[in-house]
Order: structure tokens, then C-alpha cells, then sequence
């Protein structure tokens, strides 16, 4: 950062021009909402009075596969960054390379953390010689877009969230070395929990602290103030909702208590970053999990209970958190956009056989399971078979959920989440475990911990000899084989035993968006027009998956369902409102 720089830090504020600057931003992530959606969220977060956006950028969104580097489409964080500047926001840019946000792998790309032995965030030179390529490659789209050249960048932060994993100085170091060489030239910050150990472990004097945290406003921010003894105060996220895991109720806060918090924040001079003004969609596999002692995988949902709703909505929080806004800040004088109901109607699915064939790869057989990370990155879906004659008590580790079967006939299932690790074995000469990884965790020291079988299977406490025949099933393609693939002309009916294909067409005056209602059916995929909405499970808490309206067209649309378990209802149902669960504050 130089004197000359337009957006710097003095003494007690941030300097817009040499003039005294709050900022009130709000977090969006551009991988969660659909690219044609981002400046209709972005002008209306505007609307709420914000000058200035926040967003993550997900390493493993934009290379999945070494070498394979993306920036377009979903990932266009250019395109991204210059909508917040022709909206007239500023922008926050939080690289990482570890983000966490309930993320897959909290950000880190499967190929990366796969390599044994390999200290992830760390001054490991391995580690090091990894994050140089991506984060060259994400300033490179960071730098001539920063204030100083006409762009709406502000602020980048190293790391995220560091002093609670780490203390390593000279990772660090590295980070900021390897940030100024790009050219950035805006102040750097870092973000930590205001409780003390964090915020000393996770210090650098090139860094700015700033403080995450909801409630006890003025308690964090006197904590915060211990350890940023000059410059401004600043909540980096504003917990002002929360996230959701499969299993769980739906988390809400209450828009009157948030409200208070934020008026507490700002009333003491603080700028702030609401997390999240826009939570978005888990869309695909990108959803993450957490493991603090029993693992939990994040629903497809990201609405956070957001001031902005996750198709795009004002909420009750939002005119909340407005008002308050209009009394410390402008709020632009503009209408407020109303709720609508979305299109009801509903299809009958019909069967196709045999959905995972077209999309399985035989990856021949092994003298013990490999996991998935040994198999490649990002694999989610695969099936081991060995010959195991006999009957009796099978044992496995299992990540993190496998359907069981015993010479094709099903017997039961195992299930992480719930503890499962063994099951009564019938006899029988083939036994196949079709293993799918339901979310990587993002936060603590699971980062990167193996998929899929871990260890050998044992029967009766003996391990399973090989050979073991592996298949790997690429959930992305799974779309199209059953779109594609020969079907009954007859409407499915009864309950359907997965894993089966469905799929049915359905016609709109207008693109729209949509609530498909997934009661009744079990776990699975869905997609509309090819759009990856996610996973389904009857677990909930959330019961309906967002379909945003770029995915749909007026005329005929069709739908793609893959169900891993049972199916009670086969029909496609779309429903006026969303369904993400019963609430709980």
C-alpha cells in the first residue's frame, strides 16, 4: 500500500480519498448464485443501503483438476468484480487459499490436500510451491481491478481465520510477500474470532485484524481493540443467520435481535461485513461439512436466514437491517421489490434403467480398497466388490455413506453421520458397497481426510482379502445418461428402488424460478436443463431445491432425477414457496 493509494488505513478510520470512510458491505459468494443472476443480487443488496460487496474465492471452484484452471462462467470473478464496480459498490476480495465457508474442502482443491504428507496451511515448501501458481493466477484478476485503477476493490485479506488453526509466521510472511509482488496494493487484512488466543496466533504486523463474530457487540469489539491498538474497527462477518446440515432444523435468527446487534455495531463506529447478505446455493457437489466430533454434511441450501433470501428475496431482516442502516448512512430512495409465488405445476417421472452404467468407469480391481482420493479428484460415487463367501458381522469404515448389497439383493446400509460401522451380513458369495461422499469438511484439522472405503472391510473380524473390483461413478455425467438413455413410455409408479433414473419434461409461459418439492423421494441428484441443482435427502431439514430462472426456458424443460434409495412419489412437484425446514433460533 502506497501514501498515494486512494482507499488506505490511518490512524482511528479507512481513508476514502484522504476523507474518513465507513464500510458497510455485505457477503455474497459468485460460485453460489447463478452468473446471470449476480447483478440483480448485487443491486439489491444496494438497496439496503451497502457500499461495498464481500466475496470468497474458492480455489476448488477454479482448478478441480491440477492444471485445469477456470475462470469463466460460474467463476468469472472479473466479470464479478466489475458488476460491483458498475453498481457503484466497492469490493472486498478474500482469496484465501483456505476459505472455509461451509465450502467443499473449505476451498482446497481434493488433488492438492491427497498428497500424503503434505502440511496444509502451512510454510511446508510442498504446500507453498502449490498456492504461489493459484494465488498469482487470482491476483492477476484482483489487481487491475483495485480502486486505484479504476476498479472496486479495497480491501484483500490473507488467509482466513488463521489464528484458530495455526501460528506459522512465515506462511504468513509468504502470503503477504507473494500478494504485494502481484501488485495489490490496497491494504491487507485478516480475519479471527475476538478471543485472544486467536487473534495473537493468527497476527502479522502487514495485516489488519478484524473480528468475526454475532452478539456481544461491544465486548468483541473491546477484545478487538486489545489486539488492533490503532486504524479502524471492523466486523469481517456479521453472523447474522446461520448454516444448515442435513439431519438438523433449519437455523434462523431472529431479524429484531439482529438488527439490534447491527445497530450496536454501527452506533459504535465499527464498519462491517454482514455474512451473508445473500447466502445463495450449495449448487453440484460444492457443499461442505463439519466434524467437531461427529461429522455433519451441509445442506444444498446456503440461505443463511440472509437479509436477501435465496432466490433472491427481501426479507423481514432485510428492512430490518435497512432501517437501522438509514440512520448512520444514505439508503437509496428506491421501491423495495415484492414477494412473489413462484409457478406451481408437476410432471410424472418416468424410469430409465440402469442409470449408472453410461456414466461408470471400470477402474479394475486392487488387492485392498483404494480410497477415492487415490482414484482421483473429486470423485463422489464409486462401488467395491470382492468375492466374501459366508455370513456374519461385515465392519467398514465407510465416508461416509454406503448402500450394501449381498449378490445384487440389497441389505442394509452404513452411515457416518449416525455412527454406523457394521452391519448383519446374510450369506452369499458377492458383497458390493456403493460408497458416496457426502461433503468435505471445511473447518479444524479434517481438511482433507480420505474418501470412501478407509482400511479393509472385515467379516467377522478377518480382513476382506482382495481382489477388489472398483468403479467410479462420474456424478456429472449422470445428467445426460439419463436424459439420453432409452425409456419406458409409461410413467413410473409404486416405489422405485434406487439407484434409478427419472426424468420427465414440462412446459413454462416464461423462465422462472422454481421450488422442486423433493418430499417423497429419498437422496439423490437433480437437474433442470442440465443445471446441477444439487442433492436432495430425506433427512431435511430443507425439502425443496431452488431452481434458479436462468436454468429454466419458456416451452418445454426437463428434468433429471437420480435416486440413490427409494422413491415413494414419482412425480416431479413444483411449489409456490420454498420449503428449507421447520425453524429453530
Amino acid at each position: 500500500m502506497t501514501e498515494t493509494s486512494r482507499f488506505r488505513i490511518g490512524e482511528t478510520d479507512f481513508l476514502l480519498d484522504g476523507r474518513a470512510h465507513r464500510i458497510i458491505s455485505g457477503a455474497m459468494h459468485y460460485p453460489r448464485i447463478h452468473p446471470d443472476l449476480w447483478r440483480d443480487r448485487i443491486r439489491t443488496a444496494k438497496l439496503m443501503g451497502l457500499n461495498a460487496i464481500e466475496t470468497y474465492v474458492a480455489w476448488n471452484a477454479h482448478e478441480p483438476v491440477r492444471g485445469q484452471w477456470r475462470e469463466d462462467g460460474d467463476v468469472d470473478l472479473g466479470r464479478f468484480l466489475d458488476i460491483v464496480a458498475e453498481e457503484g459498490l466497492h469490493a472486498i476480495v478474500r482469496p484465501g487459499p483456505y476459505v472455509c465457508a461451509e465450502w467443499h474442502n473449505g476451498g482446497l482443491p481434493t488433488w492438492l490436500t491427497a498428497e500424503p504428507g503434505i502440511r496444509l496451511r502451512s510454510s511446508d515448501p510442498r504446500y507453498l510451491a502449490e498456492i504461489t501458481g493459484y494465488l498469482e493466477k487470482v491476483n492477476a484478476i484482483i489487481a487491475p481491478r483495485q480502486i486505484d485503477t479504476g476498479g472496486s476493490v479495497i480491501l484483500v485479506q490473507i488467509e482466513n481465520e488463521y489464528g484458530a488453526y495455526g501460528s506459522d509466521t512465515a506462511y504468513l510472511d509468504h502470503l503477504v510477500r507473494l500478494t504485494r509482488a502481484a501488485g495489490i496494493t490496497v491494504p491487507l487484512t485478516q480475519v479471527d474470532q475476538p478471543i485472544a488466543h486467536m487473534l495473537e496466533n493468527g497476527a502479522h504486523p502487514a495485516l489488519h485484524k478484524t473480528g468475526s463474530f454475532g452478539g456481544r457487540i461491544h465486548e468483541r469489539l473491546a477484545t478487538l481493540r486489545e489486539h488492533q491498538s490503532t486504524g479502524p474497527l471492523m466486523c469481517m462477518e456479521f453472523w447474522c443467520g446461520w448454516f444448515d446440515h442435513w439431519g438438523e432444523k433449519h437455523h434462523t435468527t431472529s431479524a429484531e435481535d439482529s438488527a439490534a446487534d447491527l445497530e450496536l455495531l454501527l452506533a459504535a463506529g465499527a464498519s462491517v461485513n454482514i455474512y451473508m447478505v445473500h447466502g445463495g446455493t450449495n449448487f453440484g457437489l460444492t457443499a461442505g461439512a463439519n466434524d467437531s466430533g461427529r461429522y455433519l454434511p451441509m445442506t444444498t441450501s446456503y440461505d443463511y436466514d440472509a437479509p436477501i433470501s435465496e432466490a433472491g428475496e427481501i426479507t423481514e431482516k432485510f428492512r430490518a437491517f435497512r432501517e437501522v442502516i438509514a440512520r448512520h448512512a444514505p439508503v437509496p430512495d428506491e421501491p423495495l421489490p415484492e414477494p412473489h409465488d413462484a409457478p406451481v405445476l408437476a410432471a410424472a417421472l418416468h424410469l430409465v434403467s440402469n442409470p449408472l452404467a453410461d456414466a461408470t468407469t471400470d477402474r479394475g480391481e486392487f488387492p485392498a480398497p483404494p480410497t477415492f482420493d487415490e482414484l482421483g479428484p473429486d470423485i463422489a460415487l464409486a462401488e467395491y466388490t470382492a468375492s466374501v463367501p459366508g455370513s456374519g458381522v461385515l465392519a467398514a469404515d465407510v465416508r461416509d455413506i454406503a448402500w450394501i448389497s449381498r449378490d445384487g439383493t440389497s441389505v442394509g446400509t452404513l452411515q457416518r453421520t449416525l455412527g454406523d460401522h457394521s452391519l448383519a451380513l446374510p450369506a452369499g458369495d458377492t458383497l458390493t458397497l456403493r460408497v458416496e461422499e457426502t461433503g468435505r469438511v471445511n473447518y479444524d484439522t479434517k481438511i482433507g481426510e480420505p474418501k470412501g472405503l478407509i482400511g479393509t472391510p472385515r467379516l467377522n473380524g478377518e480382513p476382506i482379502d482382495g481382489p477388489w473390483r472398483v468403479r467410479t461413478i462420474d456424478v456429472f455425467a449422470l445428467e445426460s445418461a439419463v436424459r439420453d438413455a432409452a425409456a419406458d413410455d409409461a410413467a413410473a409408479s409404486g416405489p422405485i428402488a434406487g439407484p434409478a433414473g427419472l426424468r420427465a419434461t414440462f412446459a413454462l409461459d416464461e423462465p422462472a424460478d422454481l421450488f422442486l418439492d423433493t418430499r417423497g423421494w429419498g437422496k439423490g441428484y437433480a437437474w433442470v436443463n442440465g443445471f446441477f441443482l444439487g442433492r436432495y435427502w430425506r433427512r431435511g431439514p430443507q425439502r425443496t431445491l431452488y431452481v434458479p430462472v436462468p436454468a429454466t426456458r419458456a416451452g418445454q424443460n426437463h428434468i433429471v432425477i437420480v435416486e440413490l434409495e427409494t422413491m415413494t412419489d414419482a412425480t416431479a412437484r413444483f411449489v409456490a414457496r420454498p420449503d428449507l425446514g421447520h425453524e429453530v433460533e
